[in-house]
């Protein structure tokens, strides 16, 4: 196992300097993440103050656990209403893989518009985001390519999303990631001229099997820029009023991955634990991915209409 650490690390750490020299942007967070059909702010900035006045939660992410130098996600969010139709948001996320190192500071804003059957909200967010290694191992400091891995890429994205609910039942959302992108750091490696222009798609929706019980089936499509395209098939079930929730995600494309969620809501605060099994070779190295949420909602209850 620790000859498989050892490899695991030193790939990731040629990863990035290649990835930083290149300007290819292989890492997006929205991949990141299996709890978005619960915290759809993350990844759809016309999510943001939707349904609750303010909202405080701390997601973190432990891909591949058990292997040194696996992926570990942090993300702090806020978001919340501004009057009957704004919505303002901030998440700061840092993400390191390896040596290799994320660092990315967001606002977004939205505006609801809400009719007799039908509430969606638009949203734009842009973004600061830094790529760049943490340390440079047994390779030379003074190497031009390592000391611009370390001083990093920094880039400002834009992104636009929409997000809704018809008759109370049916969710829908589309968000655009980066679609605007430049980079702004000094360091001229490359261009982005051939990025491709990603989606994020999003559709569920809630039955009510008895008083107390709820069943919402959905999906998630992702379509990304440097990540294969899949789709998360989510199932979620909540009982006594979704005090206690509880869920199966199974994801084709990218790779075959099963998930289980469980969760509570009490009083103001939600609590959410996630575990990801995959069917990649790597399943066979690690104890599988971990994902928690903690929030706290304040405020009382939006009113938009």
């Amino acid at each position: 196992m620790k000859t498989k650490n050892i490899v695991l690390s030193v790939i990731a750490f040629f990863i990035g300097m290649a990835m930083i020299d290149a300007q290819v942007r292989y890492f997006d967070e929205r991949y990141i993440s299996t709890q978005s059909q619960l915290n759809p702010q993350l990844i759809n900035p016309g999510a943001i103050g939707y349904g609750l006045n303010h909202q405080i939660f701390v997601n973190y992410r432990n891909k591949w656990s058990g292997i040194d130098g696996a992926p570990r996600t942090l993300t702090l969010s806020y978001n919340g209403a501004v009057g009957n139709r704004l919505g303002v948001g901030v998440n700061v996320l840092s993400d390191k893989f390896g040596e290799l190192e994320t660092t990315k500071g967001e606002l977004g804003l939205s505006y609801t518009i809400v009719s007799d059957n039908n509430q969606v909200g638009f949203g734009l967010s842009g973004a600061y985001i830094k790529h760049a290694i943490g340390g440079y191992g047994n390779a030379n400091p003074n190497d031009p390519i390592i000391s611009q891995a370390l001083s990093g890429a920094e880039y400002f994205d834009a992104s636009f999303g929409l997000y809704g609910i018809y008759l109370k039942k049916f969710y829908y959302g589309l968000s655009l990631p980066s679609l605007v992108s430049s980079r702004i750091s000094d360091i001229d490696n490359g261009s982005d001229d051939n990025k491709e222009i990603g989606f994020i798609l999003q559709l569920a929706y809630r039955l009510d099997i008895q008083e107390d019980i709820s069943m919402t089936p959905g999906i998630i499509m992702k379509k990304l820029s440097n990540v294969p395209t899949h789709i998360d098939l989510n199932l979620n079930f909540g009982f006594l009023q979704d005090k206690l929730i509880g869920g199966v995600t199974y994801t084709v494309g990218a790779d075959k991955r099963l998930g289980f969620l469980i969760g509570t809501k009490i009083e103001n605060l939600n609590f959410y634990y996630s575990y990801n099994t995959s069917s990649n070779v790597i399943q066979d190295y690690n104890n599988g991915s971990h994902e928690v949420t903690l929030g706290f909602n304040f405020g009382g209850n939006k009113t938009k209409s």
